[in-house]
């Protein structure tokens, strides 16, 4: 099965910039639809971003659309958050996360994606 392995988290300020990787052995990741969740202290995890095995259709959270983007290389078993204007709301672990399947009507669901990282801290200072 896949293991995944995030990186690129730390300690930016509002307004500043980070991205995220997430990366895959055992498996490639060409067979998974891949998405982002994060996690701040006493709240529900929640989705931020996914992208289809292809790449070809991505989907955010309102709170992130036009900031965040999300996108894959292959070919490295990689997939990426590109995040700009941070705010302090969006400090929080960041976990990426694999499903066999995702579509319009579950891409959002933690249940649908059998496997996860490790997470990686975000903290945005204001």
């Amino acid at each position: 099965q896949v293991q995944l392995v995030e990186s690129g988290g730390g300690l930016v300020q509002a307004g500043g910039s980070l991205q995220l990787a997430c990366t895959a052995s055992g498996e490639t990741l060409n067979t998974y639809a891949m998405g982002w969740f994060r996690q701040a202290p006493g709240k529900e995890r929640e989705f931020v971003a996914a992208v289809t095995m292809s790449g070809g259709t991505t989907y955010y959270v309102d709170s992130v659309k036009g900031r965040f983007t999300i996108s894959r290389d292959n070919a490295k078993d990689t997939v990426y958050l590109q995040m700009n204007s941070l705010k302090p709301e969006d400090t929080a672990v960041y976990y990426c996360a694999g499903s066999r399947h995702i579509n319009l009507w579950t891409y959002s669901r933690r249940s649908v994606y059998a496997y996860w990282g490790q997470g990686t801290q975000v903290t945005v200072s204001s």
